[in-house]
């Protein structure tokens, strides 16, 4: 009998079972690239903020270790596509490099998401966003997937074309498949809308089979949205009033029956009986209610702000022109640069005043700029950590750009807006192949260096101590490791454990030691780097988009594979 097997529905493509053994890398400040203000603007800025130059998926595995679950907002702008690597285009494998190159990364982008409604934002055009669409959908799971937005471009249509794309699609994932509250108001709607008031208004009548007519006695003293005068007897239209009604200090003199269908009767009476204070919604909005001029009654509300008003269509946010004309005014060229409002635009809206925001795509910098300025604007505590793979561009384009905004530029009519960025560069791998073919430790690591690499490959955290010498990082309370190129002996073994005692463990990696590890109870000993050697790829430092990180091409149909 065969059993019924429940197929999945997914995206497959050439070398898709194929996933690197990434090597955690640490990461290397060089402080003559990092900048800051020369003085602080506002007691919010923020001088932490991380700018790293690598390839962008091993700068995401060395981010993995202490920033898993702790990213509000991610943006990326991932390359479209892989620019024709080929010169007679292969759609097939076009596409299965683009989609590993996406699914290796979105996987530590995931992880890296904050379990509170953490958002992954991607821009995408029409080459690529269906087939990204599909994959995030198996990757995260479609409850994840929040909306889809439209990016519309500004700028010039005047022009002859059989069909003139005007727009980018905004794929936007949430980790818990809900988001907060968008906190914005679109730049497209007037400053006299009523989003902008502090209540909202709305009539309490609505007529129909479903709200059949009952009156509600509104007793004098009933508040008024006027101070002084009359309304008159009504029994034409809704609600129907049983007697004029007197009104002076904003207050009803005599009580009065009105007559309708009612949206809110319920809340309305409660509002009465609780004496006209304010009451509670269903959603736990304070409700009050006023008779006004034309003897309508009003709900009245104060208006949460935080709810925002955020339309799928994104317009009004300048152009990718206008972004790199003001780059060239701080003496940068950079070809396709997001415009800075549209940015700062998503990550207000999906983000809180004290997140993190990452961009592993960084480019020319859009999101550090952007979220700079919502700090300055909104006086808020925002961190960027972006990365960029390209060393000209980082150079020659994200950090003047940041230089610029952090303290200001004239000729670009950028005010200073202070902050700070340490820029930090990927660790060399850390082992490295000798003349003889043997994996050994790379000699550019110093001690430093190399307890935290182990620290990280072994899952502990680097926290050496200033007065135990063997206390290189932990992993709890109890439980520590030592990192040595020293050969121990019996002797520093024994003392090693007496000194951890038996509350305690520690990891000791070494490059050997003498005596059996079970005569130190208190200690787990390990041989670097023998110890390690299975743990990743060593020495792989490309994982971008390039002909030769394809897949090797499966042997002809019939042909046994060799090897």
């Amino acid at each position: 009998m065969t059993k019924n097997r429940k197929q999945k529905l997914e995206l497959t493509w050439i070398g898709k079972e194929n996933r690197p053994k990434l090597e955690p890398r640490i990461l290397l400040e060089d402080p003559t690239k990092s900048y800051h203000a020369q003085h602080r603007m506002t007691d919010q800025d923020i001088f932490d903020n991380k700018l790293i130059f690598g390839d962008n998926l091993l700068a995401l595995k060395a981010l993995e270790q202490e920033f898993t679950g702790r990213i509000k907002c991610i943006y990326i702008d991932p390359p479209y596509n892989t620019g024709s690597a080929f010169e007679h285009y292969d759609d097939g494998i076009e596409h299965s490099l683009w989609l590993s190159m996406m699914r290796d990364r979105l996987t530590i982008l995931w992880n890296l998401l904050s379990l509170h409604n953490g958002v992954l934002i991607m821009s995408i055009n029409d080459d690529e966003a269906h087939y990204l669409k599909v994959f995030c959908d198996e990757l995260f799971g479609r409850d994840k997937f929040i909306t889809s937005l439209i990016w519309f471009y500004e700028g010039n249509t005047d022009n002859q074309a059989p069909i003139i794309n005007y727009h980018e699609y905004i794929l936007v994932y949430s980790k818990s498949g809900s988001i907060d509250a968008p906190g914005v108001i679109d730049p497209n709607i007037a400053s006299s809308s009523k989003l902008y008031k502090a209540e909202i208004r709305n009539t309490v009548v609505k007529n129909g089979p479903a709200n059949p007519v009952s009156p509600v006695i509104l007793p004098a003293g009933f508040p008024a949205s006027f101070s002084e005068g009359e309304i008159a007897m009504n029994t034409t239209q809704w609600p129907k009033l049983s007697c004029a009604v007197k009104v002076r200090n904003g207050k009803t003199e005599n009580e009065v029956a009105a007559s309708s269908g009612w949206a809110s009767k319920t809340i309305l009476c409660e509002f009465i009986e609780n004496g006209f204070r304010p009451v509670l919604d269903t959603k736990g909005q304070q409700t009050r209610f006023e008779l006004t001029r034309t003897g309508a009654i009003e709900a009245v509300k104060e208006r949460k702000q935080e709810k925002g008003h955020f339309i799928s269509v994104l317009r009004g946010f300048g152009t990718t022109n206008q972004m790199r004309i003001l780059l060239e005014k701080i003496g940068v060229k950079f070809t396709f640069p997001k415009p800075v409002g549209l940015l700062s635009y998503l990550i207000e809206a999906f983000s809180g005043p004290e997140d993190i925001i990452l961009d592993s795509f960084a480019g020319s910098g859009t999101t550090g700029h952007a979220v700079l300025d919502i700090n300055l604007r909104k006086k808020t505590h925002r961190r960027f950590i972006l990365i960029e793979l390209e060393k000209e561009t980082v150079e020659q384009v994200t950090i003047p750009r940041l230089q610029a905004v952090i303290s200001g530029n004239e000729r670009a009519d950028i005010p200073p807006h202070g902050g700070g960025f340490r820029y930090y560069h990927l660790a060399p791998s850390l082992l490295r192949i000798d003349k003889w073919g043997n994996l050994v430790i790379n000699k550019e690591f110093n001690p430093d260096m190399l307890s935290e690499a182990v620290c990280k490959l072994e899952g502990y955290t680097y926290a050496p101590s200033d007065t135990l010498y063997w206390q290189h990082g932990q992993s709890s309370e109890k439980s520590f490791i030592y990192v040595t190129t020293q050969h121990l002996t019996r002797e520093q073994l024994t003392q090693l454990n007496d000194e951890v005692g038996s509350g305690r463990s520690l990891l000791i990696c070494c490059a050997a030691f003498r005596g059996k590890p079970e005569h130190y109870p208190n200690l787990e000993l390990k041989k670097i780097p023998k110890a390690v050697l299975a743990k990743c790829e060593w020495g792989h430092d490309d994982y971008s988009l390039k002909i030769e990180n394809l897949p090797k091409a499966p042997p002809p149909k019939g042909q046994q594979q060799l090897f």
